[in-house]
């Protein structure tokens, strides 16, 4: 349990003393300091339940809080709003409490499983800045709710199975027409077959396709044929499709790993369709399976539908299985092998409509029950500087390695520390690129569009991830500094600025509860800047290692240790990895 919420529960005890229970009492910090750090704003909820005047409540309520040493200025402003300070001794109480425990001052929640679902990129094409966001957001989450007391689990859910790879394979049957693969009358086998082909390669291959596609129909018709033999697992094309996924797969994990994004599950659409024969037979069982033009539908439309909700469609008319069903096959092997309280899908907001329609012929079919919770998170776009999402100069869409490669060459020229040698410059600026992207990101609240600016967000000075590393590792550099081996309890602090650093503290378990609820981590970007400006001011005005009175700088020093592992904890949350040096 948090210390505020500790306070809270012994200032209930306080309120009971005073002659009146209430069921929840809430502490919120003031927006006057001069009236008081903290409010109680509970006197006009018990007037209306004791039928007394709220200021006769407060009154009462604030003779026994008076009573109480770890309070000061307590006074009611208004009708019965109840204002009080903490006193700085019993600051000391929090502070060294923190020291011990930095986890003392969060909520752990009721233990859950959660399923995230926050990959999605598409094998055989390059991840590119429109999967920047799900990746960021989605990772944190999942950070976050293991922090938070859950178990949260995450699942790239690989694209690997639709149409993408039909036109990836019939541009390489066009290309590379002699290969086995293609050869009906090839009887050999294909696991030692050498591809001439690269990662390199298939992100070309892509756009080639993809075009070709959209001005030519019959090439069209074609990669949906393949498509269709690639998921009837057809010999010689399944088997290129498997070498495919393979060469891709690899090289989306390094991607990700850049961005310090790790999933405990990457299967594949593909994987997923061992469940659909149990799948179309619960379907048939449940007789909701419809015919249309050559389909197979779900309707899920209902009564109350404001507007009309389009049938789901579950298998093409050319037999291949759609986009939706691989989604109700992934939520029924989730079911069957993880039993998860929640699945979340964080995905960007176009898909609202697509994960409303899953969500529905789930539970229609039966695989879930109303005792999981399926929540979809969108989010809005990244824009470049015209206010369009984010490309190339020439107006192509940048992938995620150009990106970082971009940012990172703008940080590169910001580490002017001399003793750095050119050879950590390279790590160094790859970890402050890495947070300039991922603090840029995760700052705006998550259906917000954004513009990126690489100048803007990669400077030292602002709200930038490069300030909150530059200032994390100043504070780590003190603490070595000070070459103590022992932290000493803090017992001696003497002005505002540490007690705004305190109250800041204190703030935290408000700021995690809000970004769960919400699931935007702006709420923690904010909370991270305002932290570490709090103690940059206190910093700016104190020397802390020559400070002459030894109990008041063993106490700045703890100060200091504290504000820097909470830090750590919420870069951490945010996937941001702090270097050695700047």
């Amino acid at each position: 349990m948090s210390i505020i919420k500790d306070l809270e529960k012994d200032i209930k005890k306080i309120v009971k003393e005073a002659g009146y229970d209430i069921d929840k009492l809430s502490m919120e910090p003031s927006n006057r300091r001069d009236l008081g750090e903290y409010q109680l704003n509970d006197a006009m909820q018990l007037a209306k339940a004791y039928h007394e005047n709220p200021r006769v409540i407060a009154e009462k309520i604030v003779k026994e809080l008076s009573k109480d040493k770890r309070f000061e200025n307590i006074n009611i402003a208004g009708p019965g709003f109840i204002n009080f300070s903490l006193q700085l001794e019993y600051c000391y109480e929090i502070l060294n409490k923190m020291q011990k425990d930095i986890f003392s001052n969060i909520d752990k929640r009721e233990n859950k499983k959660v399923i995230l679902d926050y990959g999605g990129a598409n094998v055989a094409k390059s991840l590119h800045v429109g999967h920047l966001r799900s990746a960021n957001i989605g990772e944190s989450l999942k950070r976050l709710a293991n922090t938070m007391g859950y178990e949260a689990i995450g699942d790239a859910h690989l694209g690997d199975y639709g149409r993408p790879l039909g036109l990836v394979i019939n541009e390489i049957k066009r290309q590379y027409p002699i290969l086995p693969y293609f050869d009906e009358n090839y009887n050999g086998s294909y696991d030692n077959l050498d591809l001439p082909i690269t990662n390199e390669d298939l992100e070309k291959i892509y756009p080639i396709a993809s075009l070709k596609a959209k001005e030519d129909e019959k090439y069209l018709e074609e990669s949906r044929t393949i498509t269709a033999k690639i998921q009837q697992k057809e010999k010689g094309y399944y088997d290129l499709w498997k070498k495919i996924v393979e060469i891709s797969k690899e090289d989306i994990k390094k991607t990700y790993s850049k961005l310090n994004v790790n999933f405990e599950i990457w299967n594949g659409e593909s994987d997923e369709m061992e469940y659909f024969d149990e799948l179309y037979k619960i379907c048939q069982e449940r007789n909701i399976l419809q015919q249309s033009e050559g389909a197979q539908i779900i309707d899920i439309s209902k009564e109350d539908d404001k507007s009309p909700i389009p049938p789901l469609l579950f298998i093409k008319s050319n037999n291949s299985v759609s986009y939706e069903t691989t989604d109700l096959a992934t939520i029924l092997e989730r079911i069957k092998n993880y039993n998860p309280d929640e699945i979340w899908y964080v995905v960007d907001a176009r898909q609202e409509l697509h994960f409303e329609q899953v969500f529905r012929a789930s539970k229609k079919i039966g695989i879930i029950d109303d005792n999981t919770k399926l929540e979809y998170i969108g989010f809005g776009t990244m824009n470049g500087q015209d206010g369009k999402p984010f490309k190339t100069r020439d107006g192509g869409v940048m992938t995620l390695k150009k990106l970082i490669d971009l940012v990172k060459a703008e940080t590169k020229k910001k580490i002017t520390n001399e003793s750095i040698k050119e050879e950590e410059k390279e790590s160094i600026s790859n970890d402050v690129a890495i947070a300039t992207i991922k603090y840029a990101d995760l700052l705006p609240f998550r259906n917000t569009d954004y513009v990126f600016e690489i100048d803007k967000f990669s400077d030292l000075e602002g709200k930038t991830g490069p300030y909150l590393l530059y200032s994390t590792i100043r504070m780590r550099s003190l603490i070595n500094k000070a070459n103590i081996n022992n932290l000493k309890p803090v017992s001696k602090l003497i002005g505002e600025k540490e007690k705004d650093i305190i109250l800041t503290l204190l703030n935290l378990p408000f700021i995690l509860d809000k970004a769960l609820d919400t699931k935007s981590l702006n709420e923690i970007a904010e909370y991270l800047f305002k932290l570490t400006s709090a103690y940059n001011k206190f910093y700016a005005e104190n020397r802390i290692l020559t400070e002459k009175d030894e109990q008041l700088r063993d106490s700045w020093i703890t100060l200091t240790e504290i504000v820097y592992r909470l830090n750590c904890l919420l870069l951490d949350i945010l996937g941001i990895t702090i270097p050695n040096k700047m």
